[in-house]
């Protein structure tokens, strides 16, 4: 990233991470929606144009189209199990492994279970969860 992206990125992250915390359940929820929308935001740069509306306006419009789609993904959000893990390990592995997933804020636990315990690909777990792939990595990321 460089050039007007990063310098909208050093410039607004804070204000952008600020309104969508008011808006999540969680810092680490805030901090991957967050992430989407500069994500997001640096995918449609080539279609801003610089004009009237400012461009911290725009992050916020789209950090507000990413906490509706995370409203409506943790609506639909299948209950993911840990069934495997008790099934391929022991019994006192299973039970830390279960812990250690369980500690893991919702989104980045959703990706190690549907990517790891049930062997999804990154593409899949995005598709299903209604993220980008690049969130879903970061997700992942995270959560390791």
């Amino acid at each position: 990233m460089s050039g007007p992206a990063e310098q909208a990125f050093r410039r607004h992250y804070r204000d952008v991470y600020g309104f969508v915390r008011r808006r999540s359940a969680t810092p680490a929820e805030a901090e991957d929606i967050t992430a989407d929308v500069f994500t997001a935001a640096v995918a449609g740069l080539d279609r801003f144009e610089p004009g009237p509306t400012p461009v911290l306006a725009w992050l916020y419009t789209v950090a507000r189209r990413r906490l509706v789609d995370e409203a409506r993904r943790r609506d639909r959000a299948p209950v993911v199990t840990l069934e495997p893990v008790a099934d391929d390990y022991g019994g006192e592995v299973a039970s830390v492994l279960r812990a250690a997933i369980a500690a893991l804020p919702e989104g980045q636990r959703t990706v190690v279970v549907l990517k790891l315990v049930h062997g999804g690909s990154i593409r899949e777990v995005a598709e299903r969860q209604g993220w980008s792939e690049a969130a879903c990595k970061m997700r992942l990321s995270r959560a390791l």
